[in-house]
């Protein structure tokens, strides 16, 4: 499981669950979202997908939520993850310090600016 830093995701509850199911956790910097696979493909694509749109219930948005995410190929998704590993070894590499520049991980592959200082992965 990859999740950032946040109370309700190291709250006792969910440290004590994840223990209990043997769920390994990737250890993510605190405030560095631009390390995120879901920050910087997952959760800008989704967001595009439902902009705008009205549902009549909770279940009917949880449906075209799942066909959604069905519907992104699996290639998209192993990609995300290696433009994750040439982020994180950029932030080693740049001793923590900022990034003025990289390229987000889109269908298109926009520029996008992270003007975040990253926390050392060592």
């Amino acid at each position: 499981l990859h999740h950032d830093n946040a109370r309700s995701h190291t709250a006792f509850i969910v440290a004590n669950y994840l223990a209990r199911s043997n769920t390994p956790v990737v250890p993510q910097p605190p405030y560095s979202p631009d390390l995120a696979p879901c920050d910087f493909f997952l959760f800008p694509r989704l967001k595009r997908e439902l902009k705008g749109k009205h549902w009549e219930s909770v279940e009917n948005i949880q449906k075209h939520v799942t066909m959604f995410l069905r519907d992104i190929p699996v290639e998209k998704f192993q990609r995300a993850f290696q433009a994750w590993q040439t982020r994180l070894r950029k932030c080693i590499d740049s001793g923590g310090e900022y990034f003025e520049e990289f390229r987000a991980f889109t269908a298109t592959i926009n520029k996008s600016i992270f003007p975040r200082k990253c926390a050392l992965l060592l």
